[in-house]
């Protein structure tokens, strides 16, 4: 009953700006042509950029998504973004409807004509150019040699990841696929080993550190750390090498990785009494690791729903991965809907994606957002692939929304001008 009254409650409060800037949009008294054709595709990539943001955001599955990666329409996304797929979706959807309100209400033939052109110019002009995208290659191979990544999908369910009685055997899970890796890349989960960092036994971090040096291997695993202060972070460590490279979650999920306002919701989380609910977050702009041959951009979970924040550790980043713990969404079609939003990320920033997940869905993804290979869902298994690395921006890593919102605020100056001047007239 809680769950069902939370859920509620985050879609009625994350619907408020979308349904804030419809409504306002409503109110422009344009002509049909206008408001199909321009205000209405403007105003949903409008709203979704604005529900990316609004109270830490929450960007799941903006229009845009529905494109990803097989649509020609894809494309727009190595330029403006998500958002800009949304943008174009919105364009075409219009360019249909004008089209239909002018054929099926009572009009005249030239009426009919004249829209068809219009609707024809705007939908062969929108694919037109995303097809012509697709053929440029914003960013080029680092390297001719592969490097090996070895993905460790340990399919620890979520009743049992955070009970101290499984604890051992998620630990010895986890050793035991480490073990029988010689990958120059071994990726663990989020959190795949569910105890604090300095209670992880010494022996424990002794068995991966001499796995790594004796087969030259750099492993990187998802664990809860506490600071000296008595700060708690969802971090990623690196294990190999001279040193210990780490990341720290930074978008912490409301709810989920914290609770907002905690002088009201402290009861409720002693209620819930949900392990590692309150982190704290990390800096907004982390180094990338340095992993030999190749520099891994991280990030965990759900962090990679926000394009913004992926280009961050560009352009040295050569690779892009996500730790996440997908075990959250059971057996619905959430993991799937993640897995959709990270091929988007790696079409925005051009750069292969590496997702290591608990339960799945674990994933390698090309630069251009196809799927190179996955591992079945609820399976203890490990994916193994060999990637290159690339180099080079998009025009969407340099800037990233700012373009978009610009066109979009532009047009709709534009729009209201051309108006004023109309009524200017109309009054002489």
């Amino acid at each position: 009953m809680l769950s069902a009254l939370a859920t509620i409650f985050l879609a009625a409060i994350f619907s408020i700006v979308p349904a804030s800037i419809q409504a306002l949009l409503a109110r422009v008294n344009h002509s049909p042509k206008l408001r199909l054709l321009i205000i209405l595709p403007v105003g949903l990539a409008l709203s979704d950029w604005c529900r990316g943001w609004f109270l830490t955001g929450f960007p799941w599955l903006a229009i845009g998504y529905s494109q990803i990666p097989t649509s020609p329409l894809a494309n727009y996304a190595s330029i403006f973004g998500i958002y800009g797929v949304t943008l174009a979706c919105g364009i075409c959807s219009g360019g249909v409807c004008y089209f239909l309100k002018n054929l099926f209400f009572k009009h005249t033939e030239s009426s009919v004509i004249s829209s068809s052109k219009i609707s024809l110019v705007i939908l062969s002009s929108t694919l037109i150019c995303s097809i012509t995208l697709g053929l440029v290659n914003w960013t080029q191979e680092t390297n001719k040699t592969t490097t090996s990544v070895s993905l460790l999908q340990g399919n620890i369910t979520q009743d049992l990841k955070w009970n101290p009685e499984s604890l051992k055997r998620t630990m010895t899970t986890y050793l035991d696929m480490v073990q029988k890796e010689k990958s120059d890349l071994i990726l663990l989960p989020e959190t795949a080993i569910p105890l604090i960092e300095e209670n992880v036994p010494e022996w424990y971090w002794d068995s991966l550190r001499d796995h790594a040096k004796a087969n030259k291997s750099h492993i990187l695993l998802g664990i809860p750390e506490k600071t000296k202060d008595g700060q708690f972070f969802n971090s990623v460590i690196h294990i190999g090498g001279d040193e210990t490279q780490r990341y720290r979650k930074h978008h912490l999920v409301p709810f989920g990785d914290y609770f907002p306002m905690q002088a009201i919701t402290s009861y409720l989380l002693k209620y819930l009494n949900i392990p590692m609910s309150n982190f704290t977050s990390g800096p907004s702009h982390q180094a990338p690791f340095v992993l030999g041959k190749q520099i891994l951009g991280v990030g965990i979970c759900y962090e990679d729903v926000f394009g913004e924040e992926a280009i961050r550790q560009l352009p040295e980043a050569t690779v892009l991965s996500n730790f996440t713990n997908d075990a959250w969404w059971g057996e619905s079609i959430g993991p799937h809907q993640h897995l959709q939003i990270a091929q988007a990320r790696s079409i925005e920033t051009g750069r292969e994606l590496l997702r290591v997940t608990n339960t799945g869905i674990t994933a390698v993804i090309n630069h251009k957002g196809y799927i190179v290979d996955q591992a079945p869902q609820f399976s203890q298994t490990v994916l193994r692939a060999n990637i290159h690395g690339r180099k080079g921006m998009t025009p969407y890593s340099r800037w990233g929304n700012v373009p978009l919102i610009f066109l979009c605020l532009l047009t709709l100056l534009l729009c209201a001008k051309s108006k004023w001047l109309c009524c200017k007239s109309e009054k002489r």
